[in-house]
């Protein structure tokens, strides 16, 4: 076995198949079923705008694999690149959309700039109150539900194993590379990948590398249907603490929503986090400011589910900084699933060849060597 890859979710799949259209024998061993963990709890949000920029070339090279992904894995999986609008309310924040976008189009971001009379024309009944807003019509959406399972399928039909429900115990670097043993037995490959989400902080600090990892669950919601009319995902650009209510339209006309509540703490046995009924009417009052429609519909459902954060919030990705081998892919802070079919093909890039075009610097795992790595008492 070439590379064992810890986490189904949607970066250790999609680092799966990719390693074997490389020609990489894999094998994927995740705790519970693929794409049951940070990946199913997000919003489905596959946007560029607002992105660190040293992120971009990555959230480049995985819009274009979005765009190929219904190709590539033989199904749908709901992507629908309907644009990403981002209201404007208050004049601070018009500053910081137009020095964001100022910023980033050197690394090949063009959003569009719309007045308060566009926005009316072009999407009704979207933030009434609103001065002005960003617009990246290549963005969209996908579907959580979908992805990270079309990529383990792709992957198994491409010859990669895939072990689920499977407990990792003991890791150790053997002379030959890595020995895993596990719930369904012991697994040895020359390489090993670590895409384990809010639980990467664990396997890399077996590896002397410790990260101060935080795992946080979001709140998201979904309401009744009403008549599909609205595109674009939408968002805010804010300033303004509690207001950060993002939403999306399904096909079957249901409201997708989330931001503008605090995300909980989670621990990580289990790892699996409950949302609040209490935190429902803040998110509520901030959507209404971005779509007043919302007012007399009814919320069928709320859900969360278990992320990996960290305070500068960027991932941690590429080599390990102490053991030959590892490879490192996690804490994504919330905001991983536009990246993850890009993750997946930097990665199997690295570990394939040793090199990458995508520059991975201000992610890697040594930037923490000197800091102190306080525990989590929520993943205690």
């Amino acid at each position: 076995m070439d590379v064992i890859v810890l986490g189904g979710g949607l970066m250790g799949t999609a680092a799966t198949f990719f390693l074997r259209r490389r020609g990489l024998k894999v094998t994927l061993i995740e705790r519970n079923r693929v794409g049951t963990g940070a990946t199913v709890a997000s919003f489905g949000n596959i946007r560029r705008t607002g992105r660190h920029l040293t992120q971009l070339p990555l959230a480049h090279r995985s819009r274009t694999l979005w765009g190929e992904a219904e190709r590539l894995l033989g199904r749908d999986v709901e992507f629908r690149s309907t644009g990403h609008l981002r209201l404007v309310f208050e004049e601070d924040a018009l500053v910081d959309m137009r020095a964001y976008a100022d910023a980033a189009r050197p690394w090949g971001l063009e959003l569009e700039e719309l007045g308060a009379n566009e926005i009316r024309a072009r999407f009704p009944g979207l933030g009434p109150g609103a001065i002005a807003a960003s617009f990246s019509p290549r963005d969209g959406s996908g579907n959580p539900r979908l992805i990270a399972p079309a990529f383990a399928d792709a992957a198994r039909g491409l010859g990669a194993e895939i072990v689920e429900d499977c407990e990792v115990g003991r890791i150790e670097k053997t002379e030959a590379g890595f020995c895993v043993s596990t719930s369904k037995g012991v697994f040895e490959a020359g390489k090993l990948l670590n895409t384990a989400g809010a639980w990467g902080a664990r396997i890399a600090a077996q590896f002397g590398e410790p990260v101060p990892l935080t795992s946080r669950g979001p709140q998201m919601g979904v309401t009744e249907p009403l008549p599909h009319r609205i595109l674009p995902v939408v968002g805010i650009w804010t300033r303004r603490h509690g207001t950060d209510a993002y939403f999306r339209q399904v096909e079957r006309g249901n409201i997708v929503f989330g931001g503008a509540a605090e995300r909980v703490d989670v621990n990580l046995d289990p790892g699996h986090a409950r949302a609040d009924p209490a935190r429902l009417p803040a998110q509520l009052r901030a959507l209404r400011q971005l779509l007043p429609a919302l007012d007399k519909v009814s919320v069928i459902r709320t859900w969360s589910g278990c992320e990996g954060y960290l305070a500068d919030m960027l991932p941690v990705m590429g080599p390990s900084g102490t053991t030959p081998g590892l490879f490192h892919a996690f804490g994504f802070s919330g905001h991983g699933f536009q990246l993850g079919p890009g993750v997946g093909d930097t990665m199997a890039d690295l570990i394939a060849t040793g090199a990458t075009d995508i520059p991975l610097h201000d992610f890697r795992i040594e930037r923490f060597a000197n800091a102190e790595c306080g525990r989590n008492p929520a993943a205690a």
